[in-house]
C-alpha cells in the first residue's frame, strides 16, 4: 500500500474524529464525553482513535492548535505598520472566525477544559503588543494591560457576534470597523 494513500487514510480518520467531538461538543459538556462515544459517532473502532491520540483532552488540543495554527497565518500575512492594514487584519480574523462559525462557537463555549479563548487571546495580545511597543513608543506596562483590556473586550463582542440569533447581520467589515472604533475612539467617543 503506497505512503500517499495511507495519508489520505490518516487524514480521514482526523477528520472525522474532530467532527464527532464538535458535534458532541454541540449537545454536552466536554468533561462527560469519552473515548467510547467519540468513536460511536465517528464509526471508528477504539483501537483506531488511540492510533492517532491517547484520549479526548489530546483531540480537543489538536482541533484548537490547528485553528491557532490558521490564525497566525492570518496574522502573519499582514503588516502593522499602518492603520488601514490593522483595520484589515481585523476584518480577516472575523471573517475567518465567522467561516468556521461553528467550530469557533463551539472551542470559545466549550467548559474549563478548552483553552482556545485563552489561546486566541494570547495571540492576538502577542501581535497587539508588538504594535504598540513599535508605533506609539507607549509605556510597555501600559500597552500589556491595555492590550489585555482590548483583546478581552474584542473576544467578547466577536462571541456575541457569533451567538447573536440574527445570524450575523453585521458583515465581518462592519464588526471590525465597529471594534477598531471602540479601540480607537473608546466607548463615548463611538457613540
Amino acid at each position: 500500500m503506497s505512503s500517499k494513500k495511507m495519508d489520505r487514510r490518516k487524514k480521514y480518520t482526523r477528520m472525522v474524529l474532530k467532527d464527532s467531538l464538535l458535534q458532541l461538543l454541540k449537545e454536552k459538556q466536554f468533561s462527560a464525553i469519552t473515548v467510547k462515544e467519540i468513536c460511536e459517532t465517528a464509526d471508528i473502532n477504539r483501537s483506531t482513535f488511540y492510533a492517532h491520540y491517547t484520549d479526548q483532552y489530546e483531540l480537543l488540543e489538536k482541533i484548537e492548535e490547528e485553528m491557532i495554527d490558521d490564525l497566525n497565518l492570518y496574522l502573519r500575512s499582514y503588516n502593522f505598520k499602518e492603520k488601514n492594514e490593522v483595520l484589515q487584519m481585523t476584518e480577516k480574523i472575523i471573517e475567518y472566525f465567522s467561516e468556521k462559525k461553528d467550530e469557533v462557537q463551539i472551542l470559545l463555549n466549550t467548559s474549563s477544559h478548552s483553552s482556545f479563548q485563552l489561546k486566541v487571546m494570547e495571540v492576538a495580545h502577542r501581535y497587539i503588543s508588538k504594535q504598540w511597543k513599535e508605533f506609539e513608543h507607549m509605556d510597555e506596562d501600559l500597552a500589556k494591560y491595555l492590550s489585555v483590556f482590548i483583546v478581552s473586550g474584542s473576544v467578547q463582542v466577536i462571541k456575541l457576534w457569533l451567538n447573536d440569533d440574527d445570524g450575523l447581520e453585521k458583515s465581518p467589515k462592519e464588526m471590525a470597523l465597529f471594534i477598531n472604533n471602540l479601540i480607537d475612539k473608546g466607548v463615548y467617543g463611538s457613540v
